[in-house]
């Protein structure tokens, strides 16, 4: 990563942070690559939900949420907020159309491939889950297939319903080992719940995921946890993470709330606790507003991005 050429956030003492365009904390929109070292990327699909739609305004939400947020370190530990080291960009929304899922999952693809190819990591902002499967094609194409390290109350490991329809938020793991975007046996699914996800727990394993159920997580721990994940995952990584791995207390607002889940200080130790990892790329789906109030879902999903951001700060400079 480079320090010359960077693109700073608006000052939030020189311009309210009630106004202007809703960049993900009001940071420059562009698409000069060149200028970049990440990238905020939007998709607001939801066509893949199996219940409740609304994940297709998360990243306009999250958007909004993170005017909350200002430019400084999030722990005492750093010197510096993530833009004295990072070129960030906002990079915009995947133009979405309506009611067909394959179009979009390619238009989702195809955005992400050249920020791929020019060394630059995306923060993808969803949508369903859904999108996670063109975000991996995109990164396996420059990466070759990733380690996958998945927050999630669900395994989204299940087979389609029909060749003719293999595309659903369920589905994803399913599509991308079987194209060979993801690497089972050096992957890791934490925060699995539910009654419908045990019915599949006992397959992932089987299939190569190291799994940790939201109770197995609860026995043992944060560091635990982040000791398991770094002793699996190898080469390069994709970290997706459903915002429904919270529990609904922190993270109402999505489409398949399960309760008993993390808690939001949880989620933000175990993001941070990946600092050193090589993270390829980082989605957060599942945030959908029309069940969030007083926004607590968008800004956990925001202040998530921004412990990302910090996490691409620290890596060593290429």
């Amino acid at each position: 990563m480079t320090s010359d050429n960077r693109l700073f956030p608006a000052d939030w003492q020189q311009a309210p942070r009630f106004q202007g365009m809703f960049s993900f904390m009001r940071l420059p929109i562009s698409r000069d690559l060149s200028k970049a070292d990440v990238a905020i990327v939007g998709a607001p699909f939801d066509l893949g939900v199996m219940h409740r739609p609304g994940a297709r305004f998360g990243p306009r939400q999250i958007r909004i949420a993170s005017a909350q947020i200002r430019q400084y370190p999030a722990t005492a530990a750093d010197l510096w907020g993530p833009f004295q080291t990072l070129r960030v960009l906002d990079y915009g929304d995947v133009d979405i159309v309506a009611a067909y899922i394959d179009e979009n999952l390619e238009r989702i693809r195809a955005l992400l491939a050249p920020v791929y190819a020019a060394g630059v990591t995306p923060i993808v902002l969803g949508g369903d889950h859904t999108i996670t499967l063109p975000a991996l094609r995109a990164a396996a194409a420059t990466h070759g297939p990733l380690s996958l390290l998945h927050f999630d109350a669900h395994p989204d490991y299940w087979p389609p319903p029909s060749p003719d329809r293999p595309y659903h938020h369920g589905t994803v793991y399913r599509a991308a080992e079987q194209e060979g975007l993801i690497d089972l046996q050096r992957s890791v699914q934490v925060g699995i719940r539910g009654t419908i996800s045990m019915a599949i727990v006992e397959e992932c394993r089987a299939a190569g995921f190291h799994l940790i159920t939201a109770d197995e997580f609860a026995a043992q721990g944060i560091a635990a946890t982040l000791e398991q994940i770094r002793g699996r995952v190898r080469g390069p990584i994709y970290l997706s993470l459903d915002i429904d791995s919270a529990d609904p207390a922190f993270a109402p607002g999505t489409g398949t709330p399960e309760v008993a889940g993390l808690t939001s200080r949880e989620l933000v130790h175990l993001v941070r606790g990946l600092r050193g990892l090589p993270i390829a790329g980082f989605d957060v789906v599942e945030v959908a507003p029309p069940y969030d109030h007083a926004e607590i879902t968008a800004l956990l999903a925001a202040n998530l991005v921004y412990e990302f951001l910090e996490i691409c700060a620290a890596r060593p400079a290429s």
